[in-house]
């Protein structure tokens, strides 16, 4: 295992993940990895201290504490979701008048996660589709197809992914 919690092929070097072999229900785990997320020039979350979710068929969705997100940019949007696992979602928009375009969405949350979830509470996670850049070690991150799931996608996780063609069923 290295320092993310990820098995290894050899010394140092990291072996791909299948989302196939992720748990049902989600696994949280922390990631020291820096994670970046910018939008029209402006950093919107740099950190560290991630949480990662992981679930069967889905790529890995980063949670970031709040103290590392610009809050300053953001504003409840009213908008919400429920997942069976973590509970009833928050989502950000990009607020109008933060001298950046308002982003519908941008990010979500859990302020009161279900019973094995309360890790997240009040970490927020990113759409890679509606910023920018979301990186993780430098590396850009692809959002999750499918518009609602938030998933990045990096070059250590292989799919198929819940949200391409296909997959509604799932």
């Amino acid at each position: 295992m290295d320092t993310h919690g990820r098995d290894t092929q050899d010394a140092g070097t990291a072996r791909t993940e299948s989302v196939w072999d992720y748990p049902r229900p989600p696994r949280v785990e922390p990631d020291t990895r820096h994670v970046l997320v910018r939008h029209a020039g402006i950093t919107l979350a740099d950190s560290r201290r991630c949480l990662r979710v992981l679930e069967t068929s889905h790529p890995p969705v980063f949670y970031i504490p709040r103290s590392d997100v610009r809050t300053d940019l953001l504003r409840a949007s009213g908008h919400g979701s429920v997942c069976e696992w973590k509970g009833a979602a928050t989502y950000w928009d990009l607020a109008a008048g933060s001298g950046l375009p308002p982003v519908t969405d941008v990010a979500w949350s859990y302020e009161s996660p279900e019973p094995g979830y309360e890790p997240i509470t009040g970490h927020l996670a990113f759409h890679a589709d509606r910023v920018d850049t979301c990186t993780v070690d430098g590396e850009r991150a692809r959002a999750q197809s499918g518009g609602f799931y938030g998933g990045w996608i990096t070059s250590e996780v292989t799919g198929p992914f819940k949200g391409e063609p296909g997959t509604h069923g799932w």
